[in-house]
């Protein structure tokens, strides 16, 4: 005997509220792309910092100034870059577990900067590399999958310059098609993910906001800007709001402060007037803006310029220079 057609009702209704129920208790809340993690939990520290070596190796050659400004420099909440030529395929996404896993154990969350996008960099050349078109997709899902597996959640900024440098460098069709992919893979993780948007003073607002709705940036938490470069907070915020009006759909994002002190520099690359920004932390403005970040850790170098080394390496000179006047 079939069951009354309001009763198949009821018992569909209360199997959606069950599932509903279950996603939600596994997420402890909100879906990802709902919530600010930057404000629900505290910024993840990376004791693997390479500021941290830099402090030691300070310390023991008795330089205890530069020790104690690295120190602190490690112990302020930054970016940490996953790239192929440091994390593989094979071994990013137990990289990314047990960096979660730490992070989870003291009930903070990591921000991670996914960097690896087929020749990444291929505008200033300094930090060039990246994967082939063939592997990117398998490493950002081993990162993609890692993360929705972790007993902890993250937050991810994709591809730092890439959208931004993909006009300049004749690489539109196949840049979109590869952010896109990851911001698939991303998404479907569960992932928290920001997608880096340049900054104020480069690609206009109208041809990034247009590039980021064609890699469906409506499917992660939003954008991020002034990833690695020196622009103030105000213009920021004002590109910020600039794209949002014309991004579909609710967008939120992050800006990177840590070495905007002084302002805009007409050289992005270990410009020598730069110091660093305020400390990040996150905002509940009533905006978009989700948080103010160290995407960039203060005292890595842009690349071999201005006698800095190669682009991800700390530079001991160029720390101290950063620190300027103001201290930490």
């Amino acid at each position: 005997m079939r069951a009354p057609r309001p009763l198949l009702l009821v018992v569909a209704l209360v199997a959606v509220m069950a599932a509903a129920a279950l996603v939600l208790s596994r997420l402890g809340g909100p879906g990802p792309q709902e919530s600010n993690l930057l404000a629900e939990r505290g910024q993840y520290v990376d004791p693997g910092a390479k500021a941290v070596a830099a402090a030691a190796q300070a310390r023991a050659d008795g330089d205890v100034a530069r020790a104690e400004l690295f120190e602190e420099l490690a112990s302020v909440p930054s970016g940490i870059w996953l790239t192929p030529e440091q994390h593989p395929v094979g071994v990013v996404g137990d990289y990314v577990t047990a960096l979660v896993t730490g992070a989870d154990e003291l009930d903070e969350v990591p921000l991670l900067v996914v960097y690896g996008v087929p020749e990444r960099d291929c505008a200033g050349l300094l930090s060039a590399g990246g994967l082939s078109p063939e592997d990117y997709p398998t490493w950002v899902g081993e990162i993609a999958t890692a993360l929705e597996l972790a007993p902890g959640p993250a937050v991810v900024v994709l591809e730092p310059d890439a959208l931004a440098t993909a006009q300049e460098c004749g690489r539109r069709a196949d840049r979109v098609e590869q952010i896109a992919t990851a911001v698939g893979l991303l998404a479907r993780s569960g992932v928290t993910t920001y997608v880096d948007a340049g900054h104020s003073d480069w690609v206009g607002a109208r041809s990034m906001a247009r590039l980021l709705e064609e890699v469906g940036v409506e499917r992660v938490r939003g954008f991020a800007t002034n990833v690695s470069n020196f622009q103030r907070d105000d213009d920021e915020r004002a590109y910020a709001e600039t794209l949002d009006e014309l991004v579909p759909g609710e967008q939120h994002w992050l800006i990177d402060r840590g070495r905007n002190g002084s302002g805009a520099s007409e050289d992005w690359c270990n410009p020598a007037g730069a110091t660093l920004g305020q400390r990040p932390g996150f905002v509940d403005d009533g905006t978009g803006l989700d948080a103010f970040v160290w995407v960039k850790p203060p005292g890595e170098s842009d690349g071999t310029c201005a006698g800095g080394p190669p682009a991800g390496e700390f530079w001991p000179e160029g720390a101290w220079r950063l620190a300027g006047d103001q201290g930490t």
